[in-house]
């Protein structure tokens, strides 16, 4: 009701100033007086008729540029706007609605449409957040010359965005090796170590040519395989600290690379995030599954209301963990006596504290990691730069 007051406000306006406009031409004479008098009259009729037209019949077409959004990367998307005649417009304001996520962002652009039945128009998002963010249609915005009658309508046009984790490419190394005959054997089979081989058996199809015991098929002219000795690998289980933290994005950036990098590498970890919600994924070996957990961790937020260490203490599916990969920015002595109560049968435990950088430990925390190295937990400060050699590092300890 308000924004019809406005727009006959306008309306009014135009014809008292066409009407003055007149009046002083019929009194005054003369060129000037009638010349300006003229000159009224297009600007006032267009006005008029701007104030008829409808633009809510505009038809709105957007494409996404941008395949695949990770967190601080570039967002691109082209609006192509159609309408079926060619009414001037003069000044006009494009502006994508978006979601209250990404209210930070501007998205609008002013331009002279003129008489064109289509229009395209390309806008990019610098540094975008991580998270699921909507874009819910076009705004458009028209005005007379001198915004004496202007219009405005929301064109619907309903996208979700997924903004990815940053994922940094690592060096992945497994933390814990062992062999058939050392003295712990795993559950969790990773790979074959083809520089070792302790036999060999009959050709099954589907055996690498490379396996093939080319001495023994010389000999009895029957295909032979080499056999080789099972490396095991301890089954990670990966735990993300969802506590607030001013860290916390760059905690979610190093949990989704560490994942990536042990699916890329045909290992097997577990999963566990809690926060408002729990997610446990008992097995991440392939794609799908590794998806779901950077799904997970695009809308993941810093929700954990309680310490950490109370909630793990009756966390089930941490109890049988043998080796575990612990990601926060706050390590405390309870978390450290707690992962040990809840996982009896845990004999590797390395914890990630994301800091920034420079950042100097203060005495407290040196005495905290001198506590956690006695219990057999290994610690390990890492920014944000030395992600992609994480795993380097702690092999080197």
């Amino acid at each position: 009701m308000m924004k019809g007051v406005k727009h006959l406000k306008g309306v009014l306006i135009i014809i008292l100033l066409l009407v003055s406009a007149f009046i002083y031409a019929m009194f005054q004479g003369g060129f000037v007086s009638w010349f300006l008098f003229y000159l009224v009259i297009p600007l006032s009729v267009y006005s008029i008729l701007l104030f008829f037209y409808s633009i809510s019949n505009i038809e709105v077409e957007r494409t996404i540029e941008t395949r695949k959004v990770y967190s601080g990367g570039r967002f691109s998307a082209t609006i192509q706007v159609k309408r079926k005649n060619r009414f001037p417009l003069m000044y006009t304001s494009f502006e994508e609605k978006v979601s209250s996520s990404l209210q930070q962002t501007t998205t609008k652009q002013i331009k002279f449409w003129g008489m064109k039945k289509e229009f395209k128009w390309t806008y990019e998002i610098e540094h975008i957040l991580r998270g699921e963010h909507e874009l819910e249609g076009v705004i458009i915005r028209v005005s007379d010359l001198f915004g004496w009658v202007s219009k405005e309508a929301f064109i619907p046009n309903k996208k979700k965005i997924l903004v990815f984790p940053n994922l940094t490419e690592m060096v992945y190394i497994p933390i814990e090796t062992r062999y058939d005959q050392g003295a712990t054997v795993s559950r969790i089979q990773t790979m074959k170590d083809t520089s070792m081989a302790t036999g060999v058996r009959t050709y099954q199809p589907g055996d690498r040519v490379s396996w093939i015991h080319w001495k023994s098929f010389a000999r009895t002219q029957t295909l032979k395989t080499k056999e080789f000795e099972d490396r095991q690998s301890q089954e990670l289980f990966v735990l993300m600290d969802r506590n607030p933290s001013p860290m916390f994005e760059d905690m979610v950036d190093l949990t989704a690379s560490i994942m990536q990098a042990i699916v890329r590498n045909h290992s097997q970890s577990s999963f566990l995030s809690i926060g408002e919600t729990r997610l446990y994924i008992p097995t991440v070996q392939n794609e799908e599954q590794l998806h779901r957990v950077l799904y997970h961790l695009t809308k993941v937020q810093a929700d954990l209301k309680k310490p950490i260490e109370q909630v793990i203490l009756n966390d089930s599916s941490i109890a049988l963990t043998t080796s575990l990969i612990y990601i926060t920015s706050n390590l405390s002595y309870e978390w450290i006596d707690s992962i040990q109560k809840t996982a009896s049968n845990l004999r590797q435990c390395t914890c990630f504290i994301v800091k920034q950088k420079d950042i100097k430990l203060t005495v407290d925390e040196i005495k905290l990691h001198q506590y956690a190295a006695s219990r057999r937990i290994n610690i390990h400060i890492i920014t944000k730069e030395r992600f992609a050699k994480a795993f380097l590092e702690v092999n080197r300890t």
